[in-house]
């Protein structure tokens, strides 16, 4: 070997050696050592860094690229070379400059478009397809190109382009790997054998790991997160040092709720200088575990972080449980094994979970029965509600279970945010502003393209727009064909039913025609809004000036119009709030209610508007009212809020509700308050009222613990002990 590089250096090579043919050797499963080792040697920086780039040696190869481009004569080709190398190492924004800087030097260069299209499709962020498609109207002939438009139509669920994009790719490159990965993964997701087309890979590169590799990616976009895993397992046999394969690996058995396998991939990858964010971010995870306490049971892990578990656990581990029970007996469905939930009071935390997956929701997460989602206190208080997405997710675990992960994202998303909505109607996204102009610009897609609107965004509210459009669809077909139809189209799913046929055979109508009614369904709930838009975002403008100077008559004279017009907003500083605020000004408490009242029924559910709504129904003498409307808010942000717990707990305990009243004195305590021994005392007599004593000495003796002068917990010591203490104990 020495010799042969001995050759290289110092004798002209009998034949100009060019970076294509090193590559298209590494493509044939050849040695390359010596084939790149030759270009390193040459005079020209840009094969030089070929060379280098190619012996894994980045940090030169990245110097020469330097070098090359300084050149006057250096063109586009470089720059789209080097920005590829930069996409490879990891560094997309610097790829994009170097695209753009050929884009300068040649307007039409159809690499430095398919470049921007690798990296936007990578970050899924709605202009691959236009960057793609530039690129192919420039170069039809790109191979390269047809398989990134394969592999994104596959990604949109439209294997029939997919398949003719391979096939183009395939005809004018016929060893176009990629291009027959993406058959094969076809094939997967189809339930039929990929032999055939890995055959194909093998005979071209035998060791072609990265084809499997694809192929694994290409299952876990289809949410079939064992499958993937066990072609990444099928990549790194074929392929050991194939790096990438070893990260995802590791990031998809994290997925699988599994701990010891995935660092030890990930920190493979890592020393192998594998370092995208995805690897680094998922090894600081993995790290931060040691900070989360584990509660499980017969049918669920729950894991939360050690600084809230004490608080959040009875909430999340209740709520969990109920939604579960709901969802076995409607999905006519029991699960093998138990359910894991992950709460993230770090929301970078969580966003490592989501990395890669496209059209996800910011707040949680479903991989099989595996859920990871935002803790409320990761959040700006009331920014979401932490139930209704506790549900959302949790349909998710039954539906991919009920299908064998069979199932389009497009339904699954839809069926998730009908569910919210299914377990309380204030629960749920209400009907944004962007939502509306949407329906009114004609921008909705048809039933049988939903899935687009999730994967590659054409608009940047679109993932917004599809998710309510997918949940407003399922409501409609509960609304016109009961919702037992629901379960039917889950089940019809698993046959493997393109979404046409699905709603022919379980509602007895073509897409077109379900088209053509669910829009005229659609104008009814919402036509009026649409078409009053504009002259409710010109009041609802004016009424916030008004209420900002505080002409609180005129709010009060045309609060209530602004909300005819549009009674499902509210959002920041919606009518609702600032109508009540008028109303309180002029001492009509009983008005200000009214109002809250319909901000609440609404689904509004910000915690200081609620609060005030419990403070007016218990002032009104009405107990029970402000106890379910301050046990709203549980479900909403019970962290950093120990007057929440407080009020509520004195409420149960006045209504007679003494687990409930056990619940929030134990909130407060384990949200460690300053008065220490007021609400250890009050968890006492939460306990004595219930009947535990053992449970009220317990909190007693904790008070005096953090008090020992405390008259009242010393009395009720004494009693405790003489046996005089009464099951009803005296209440604020």
């Amino acid at each position: 070997m020495k010799s042969l590089l001995l050759v290289f250096a110092l004798a002209p090579a009998l034949h100009a050696i060019t970076w294509q043919e090193c590559r298209s050797m590494e493509k044939h499963g050849k040695d390359t050592f010596a084939c790149y080792t030759q270009l390193t040697h040459t005079n020209d920086p840009a094969m030089r860094a070929e060379g280098f780039w190619g012996l894994g040696n980045y940090e030169q190869a990245n110097a020469e690229f330097r070098e090359a481009i300084a050149s006057q004569n250096s063109g586009p080709a470089v720059r789209v070379r080097w920005g590829l190398l930069f996409h490879e190492r990891f560094n997309d924004v610097e790829a994009v400059n170097l695209f753009q800087e050929a884009l300068t030097k040649d307007p039409n260069n159809a690499s430095a478009y398919y470049g921007l299209a690798l990296v936007s499709a990578n970050g899924f962020d709605g202009r691959a397809p236009q960057y793609l498609a530039k690129a192919l109207e420039l170069n039809p002939k790109s191979a390269e190109a047809h398989e990134l438009a394969a592999d994104m139509a596959l990604e949109n669920s439209d294997r029939e382009t997919a398949a003719k994009q391979a096939d183009e790719a395939i005809a004018l490159s016929p060893d176009a790997l990629d291009a027959m990965a993406v058959h094969a993964a076809i094939e997967l997701l189809a339930d039929r054998p990929p032999d055939a087309w890995l055959t194909k890979i093998n005979a071209v590169n035998a060791k072609y790991g990265t084809g499997y590799a694809r192929i694994g990616y290409h299952l876990v976009q289809n949410r079939r997160y064992d499958d993937g895993v066990t072609y990444y397992r099928k990549a790194i046999a074929l392929q050991p040092n194939l790096w990438a394969a070893h990260a995802q690996l590791g990031i998809n058995l994290m997925r699988l709720g599994q701990q010891e396998e995935p660092e030890k991939e990930l920190q493979l990858a890592y020393e192998n200088g594998y370092r995208d964010a995805a690897t680094v971010n998922s090894l600081r995870l993995l790290d931060s575990y040691k900070n989360f306490q584990t509660f499980t049971d017969d049918t669920t892990i729950l894991k939360l972080n050690k600084k809230e578990a004490e608080l959040l656990q009875p909430y999340f581990s209740a709520e969990m449980h109920r939604a579960m029970a709901v969802y076995e007996k409607k999905y006519q469905i029991t699960l093998k094994g138990k359910v894991q939930l992950e709460v993230y009071p770090d929301h970078e935390d969580f966003a490592v979970r989501t990395m890669g997956m496209p059209g996800l929701g910011a707040l949680g997460v479903t991989f099989g029965q595996v859920v990871a989602m935002d803790s409320p206190s990761g959040r700006k208080p009331g920014e979401f509600h932490w139930a209704s997405t506790l549900w959302h997710e949790l349909s998710h675990v039954y539906v991919l279970s009920a299908t064998n992960h069979r199932v389009p994202r497009w339904f699954t998303e839809a069926l998730a945010v009908h569910e919210e909505t299914q377990a309380s109607p204030e629960w749920g996204d209400r009907v944004t502003p962007e939502i509306l102009l949407a329906i009114r610009d004609k921008k909705l897609l048809p039933v049988a393209e939903l899935d687009r609107g999730f994967i590659y965004p054409q608009y940047p509210s679109q993932v917004i727009v599809s998710y309510f459009q997918g949940g407003s669809i399922c409501d409609y077909i509960s609304e016109r064909w009961g919702e037992s139809k629901l379960l039917e189209i889950v089940h019809a799913y698993t046959k493997l039913m393109p979404t046409p046929e699905v709603i022919q055979t379980t509602l007895g109508e073509s897409a077109e025609q379900f088209d053509k009614d669910y829009a005229v369904w659609l104008d009814k709930q919402l036509g009026e809004v649409v078409k009053n838009f504009d002259t409710w975002r010109k009041q609802f403008t004016e009424l916030a000036q008004h209420a900002k100077s505080k002409d609180y008559a005129f709010v009060s004279a045309n609060g209530q119009k602004v909300i005819a017009l549009y009674p499902q907003y509210i959002g920041d500083a919606s009518a609702y709030e600032l109508l009540a605020t008028a109303q309180m000004s002029g001492n009509d408490k009983m008005g200000a209610a009214k109002t809250l009242l319909a901000y609440e029924k609404m689904g509004g559910h910000d915690p200081s508007t609620l609060k005030q709504l419990a403070t007016l129904e218990e002032e009104a003498g009405d107990k029970s009212a402000a106890a379910a409307t301050l046990e709203r808010l549980n479900y909403v942000y019970p962290t950093r809020d120990d007057d929440l717990h407080r009020r509520l707990g004195s409420l149960w305990l006045s209504l007679k509700n003494y687990d409930g009243a056990v619940r929030e004195y134990s909130a407060v305590i384990a949200l460690h308050p300053l008065d220490t021994a007021g609400a250890q005392y009050s968890l006492a007599q939460a306990y004595m009222a219930k009947g535990d004593r053992g449970k009220a000495e317990e909190a007693v003796l904790a008070a005096l613990e953090a008090a020992p002068s405390y008259r009242p917990a010393q009395l009720l010591l004494l009693q405790l002990h003489d046996g005089s203490a009464t099951a009803q104990p005296k209440t604020n």
